[in-house]
This record gives structure tokens, sequence and C-alpha cells, in this order.
């Protein structure tokens, strides 16, 4: 089997979902002994939080790349960025290493097309909701999004990083959440998209009142099929 290497620890509760996702979905297709070839690095979260600036976002692309250089350096065949946040850097990331690096909004889109979907919304944190690098791998495969809420985008930046990254989830929160994406379905909205790795913690991704497609499983997923070479 090949060998993922993922770049975690932004934050690393999200990276221990993935640990468990990627390991559970190989088990399902390799038996239940099996588990997965898996490099992990694990950055300082701490670093790569509020960052605003160019100058904030180049380091940031350093540290990214310098760690899937790392990872390929130790045998990784193909590497994930397990934030949807750093995949603003993607681009310099990935020119900097030689194996795949498989793009978190590339897979969500995928997943979306083999539905029926036509119209969703985008819950993350602030640069995911409002900027154009996420945004556009989904419209560019013909899927309307609904332009983000500031409301709600100052309400899920609050929740992440004041709970969620600190793993420490809240009922009110569940609540807002629950509230968000019922205004969203009276807005229009077909399905919602989780573009922040934590959110699974507050919404119900197999309970609700809307499909949702979370990012992490799907990212997880996609680790899967690379390792088991469906990819």
């Amino acid at each position: 089997m090949r060998k993922i290497g993922l770049i975690g620890g932004m934050s690393w509760y999200s990276t221990r979902t993935y640990y468990e996702h990627i390991n559970r979905g190989v088990q399902a297709k390799r038996g239940k002994q099996a588990s997965a070839p898996l490099l992990i690095e694990s950055l300082d979260g701490a670093e790569l939080i509020g960052l605003s600036s160019a100058a904030d976002w180049k380091r940031a692309s350093g540290v990214l790349t310098e760690s899937a250089k790392r990872l390929e350096a130790a045998g990784a065949t193909a590497i994930l960025i397990g934030s949807n946040a750093m995949h603003k850097v993607y681009d310099t990331v990935a020119g900097g290493v030689s194996v795949p690096v498989l793009h978190i909004a590339e897979c969500v889109g995928e997943r979306m097309v083999h539905g029926t979907i036509k119209k969703a919304a985008l819950l993350g944190t602030r640069n995911v909701m409002v900027e154009s690098f996420y945004r556009q791998k989904l419209i560019a495969r013909d899927i309307e999004l609904l332009p983000p809420e500031m409301g709600f985008v100052d309400t899920l930046d609050r929740i992440i990083y004041d709970e969620l990254i600190l793993g420490k989830p809240t009922r009110q929160s569940e609540r807002e959440l629950k509230t968000i994406i019922t205004n969203l379905e009276k807005d229009g909205a077909e399905a919602i998209v989780l573009g922040c790795t934590e959110l699974e913690m507050v919404v119900d991704v197999d309970a609700n009142v809307l499909p949702i497609f979370d990012c992490t499983r799907i990212h997880a997923d996609a680790a899967v099929d690379w390792i088991v070479g469906t990819e």
C-alpha cells in the first residue's frame, strides 16, 4: 500500500480525527487487522492562527512547504494538508514537492458532483468563507454557493477559534450551528459544506436538516483511496 503524509497540528483535534477516519477506511477495505501506512508531521498550530498580512501568509507557506518536503523525504507518496484555511498556500506547497498534494476542496467538489446538489452553503473560518481560493474549487464544478453572511462569519470564527481548536465545543454552539443551517436552508441551500476540519464537533453530519459534506471525512476518504490504490 502507498503511504500518506499528513501535515497536521492545525488543530491536533482534527489531526486525531484524520488519523481515525483514515485508519477505519483502510480497515474497511483491507480487513479488520489492517492499519494505514501514514506519516504525520504535527506543526505548532499556535504559530498558524490569526494570519492576516501578506508576510504572515508567506511565512505560513514556508512552514507548510518545508513540512511537505520532510514528509516526502520520509517516504510519503501523497500529502494532505489537514486544514482548510491553510489551502490558501496550497499552490506553493504543491509546487515544493514532487508527490501529489490532495486538495481538500477538490475532493469535496468531486464528491458533490456525483450527487444532485446544485446550490450549497460553505461554512468555515473567515478566509475560507470570504476569499476565493476555496470557493472557486466548488464553483468550477458548477456548484452555486450562497454568498457569505458576515454575521455567520463572525459567529463561526468565534466558535472555531475560541472553542473547537481548544477541543471545548459547547451545547450553545451546537444550537447556533443548527440555527445557521436552518436559515441557510431558507435562503435556498440544498446542502452544507463543512469547510473547517473541526466543525463536525458541533454539527451532526449524519442527521441534519440538509445533506452535510464534511470536508474531513471526504479528505480522509481520498487518502484511503490513494493508499489502497484506487486513485
